[in-house]
């Protein structure tokens, strides 16, 4: 990933990027009891570097990640919560200017955030999107001019970049759908924001399936993943059913190093996903050739390596990548590296998609019986 937006050239409002976008500005949360979030972030490496000033919300952040903890009765996101449990009731996109991306939603059908609903996070323009959270624009970033800097007030000697844990970019948000609803929700973001699709998946696990389409703004900052369920018990239907309707599935975040991120999250005491199969890593050096990575080390903390081992002596391209177990009602973390690989870890999937149906297994939620043939594709 290039350097944090703030230091990057703007870009402009054209054909190719019709609403502006320059990536994620934000993720909001919220939670029933708030004091977990509070301690999950700072586990996660989090500083709660601010507090806005007429309202209960905490500005945690580390690298240039911003997540929201919104404590304000009767807010939209505190009111989110009863009908979702912990959750994540928005997100906000950096755009060129928020009043001309909000009116272009709205003229091409977009909903606006319902005052009714609760009152809003920040005071700028929002519209409906995934399952009734909130899609916010923030033209006002960086260091000159941030709407952090007029609306929160900053906590201790401030320090505007922790590096925490070592994350420091928000690179992509899952979308969890029903089924039916992929076509639905791709036309959402490619009419109104000019996404195009990068990718499709077609996974079969042991037990279940699902469909993925990953897509990507016009900037390339903002990466939408859409998940869909290829039957009654896969872990997206239990996401939707313990979630109540669709939403943010998962939040990955970019790291420099993340050896040193997971043994650090790891000392800490964030829980993980189930670890591949030994066999997963007996079979590195043949699908990736010359990666260079230490597989000893990769095993030992469970991280997944995806991408192009080397090819007529052109260098690797890989992804690294590693899932925490659910730790905000049904929603979890991603961490990845990427070493010139822009994939989302797709000779991953299935392994991925396992390890969450053995977590699966060891809760109860699928069984022996359940086992049955992996679902045709569409």
């Amino acid at each position: 990933m290039g350097p944090f937006p703030h230091d990057a050239p703007r870009p402009v409002v054209d054909d190719h990027n019709p609403m502006g976008t320059d990536g994620f500005a934000f993720v909001e949360f919220a939670h029933p009891e708030p004091a977990k979030l509070h301690a999950l972030f700072r586990q996660m490496g989090f500083t709660a570097v601010a507090r806005h000033r007429s309202r209960a919300v905490t500005l945690f952040r580390q690298g240039d990640i911003n997540y929201l903890l919104n404590e304000e009765p009767g807010s939209h996101a505190v009111r989110f919560t009863e009908a979702h449990g912990p959750s994540v009731p928005s997100m906000g996109f950096r755009v060129v200017d928020a009043q001309h991306a909000y009116r272009r939603a709205l003229e091409l059908g977009a909903e606006p955030a319902d005052p009714a609903a609760g009152g809003l996070t920040l005071d700028v323009p929002a519209i409906k999107g995934i399952g009734g959270s909130l899609i916010y624009f923030v033209d006002r970033y960086g260091e000159t001019g941030s709407v952090y800097d007029a609306d929160f007030e900053w906590l201790g000697e401030r320090e505007p970049f922790p590096q925490g844990a070592g994350l420091f970019y928000i690179d992509h948000l899952t979308h969890n759908v029903h089924r039916g609803r992929m076509d639905v929700w791709y036309a959402f973001y490619s009419k109104l924001f000019n996404f195009r699709q990068i990718r499709y998946f077609d996974i079969k696990g042991e037990y279940t399936g699902l469909f993925s389409r990953a897509l990507t703004s016009p900037d390339g900052r903002i990466r939408i993943p859409l998940n869909e369920s290829a039957d009654d018990e896969s872990q997206i239907e239990e996401y939707l059913r313990e979630y109540k309707g669709e939403g943010i599935q998962h939040i990955a975040c970019g790291c420099n190093d993340i050896y040193g991120t997971i043994e650090g999250l790891r000392t800490a005491g964030l829980a993980f996903m189930p670890a591949p199969p030994d066999t997963y890593y007996e079979r590195v050096d043949a699908r990736l050739p010359g990666h260079g990575e230490d597989l000893a080390r990769l095993k030992r903390n469970g991280i997944l390596v995806d991408g192009e081992g080397v090819v007529e002596h052109r260098k690797a391209r890989l992804l690294l990548q590693i899932f925490s177990a659910n730790v905000i009602g049904p929603v979890f973390f991603e961490f990845i590296e990427r070493k010139g690989d822009d994939g989302f870890g797709e000779g991953n999937f299935r392994a991925l998609f396992e390890s969450i149906e053995e977590d699966q297994l060891r809760r109860g939620v699928l069984s022996a019986a359940s086992k049955r043939a992996a679902a045709p594709a569409k």
